[in-house]
């Protein structure tokens, strides 16, 4: 019997020291995966979206908590994205370079798209209710996501002709503005970039400034 009070006595304590601990310490650092539909902001007037643009995105971010609560703080992390941008824009390279014209009503063709590959850096302001023991929360995370392209292709395809290339149109540095909120895993996710997708695109001569922009889910992973 006084072995067990013993056992029991230092059962209270490791879980008194382990409480003590997780209050003093915890974080929410996490592994995130997001998917989103991709559209454009500053559209021309003769621009349709078609298919289903999308956006995969994944990584990892920081916590820095800046209160004894540990329920704000900021959040920076390191992922990497890959977006769809499917529409009637097609682009064409040759020997005088990237030309762009938008589709005709009546021509079959499959997709033509933009894809790009990215780095990306968020940084947020992040309010939550949590608590050392309280798993599932309402958080609201805000803030700006820095990117940089690192391969980008534009890809034309129909019944008879496919034409692949490296678009060195893309603006490779990004840099837009991000909104979270969620409860639990479920997060829903917007991004608006601030600065266009292409540099110096013309079609006729009107020039192509759409921005991009994506909405959709984030998962947070713990």
């Amino acid at each position: 019997m006084f072995r067990l009070c013993i056992l029991f006595g230092l059962i209270c304590f490791s879980l008194s020291a382990q409480n003590t601990t997780v209050d003093s310490l915890y974080l929410e650092d996490q592994f995130y995966i997001g998917l989103t539909y991709n559209t454009y902001g500053n559209k021309p007037s003769s621009f349709t979206q078609r298919n289903l643009p999308y956006g995969l995105q994944l990584g990892f971010i920081k916590d820095l908590p800046i209160n004894k609560k540990r329920n704000i703080g900021f959040g920076v992390g390191f992922g990497y994205a890959v977006n769809n941008y499917y529409s009637n824009l097609i682009a064409t390279k040759d020997s005088g370079g990237i030309s762009y014209t938008f589709a005709d009503e009546d021509l079959d063709y499959e997709r033509s798209k933009i894809v790009t590959h990215m780095v990306e850096f968020p940084i947020e302001f992040r309010w939550r209710k949590s608590t050392p023991t309280k798993y599932k929360f309402l958080r609201i995370y805000g803030g700006a996501k820095l990117g940089y392209v690192f391969s980008s292709k534009s890809k034309f395809v129909s019944d008879d002709f496919k034409e692949v290339f490296s678009n060195t149109d893309i603006v490779n540095f990004r840099y837009g503005l991000q909104f979270n909120i969620g409860y639990n895993t479920w997060n829903i996710h917007v991004y608006y970039g601030l600065n266009s997708l292409l540099d110096d695109a013309f079609v006729d001569d009107e020039q192509l400034l759409m921005k991009p922009i994506r909405v959709g889910f984030n998962f947070y992973i713990l």
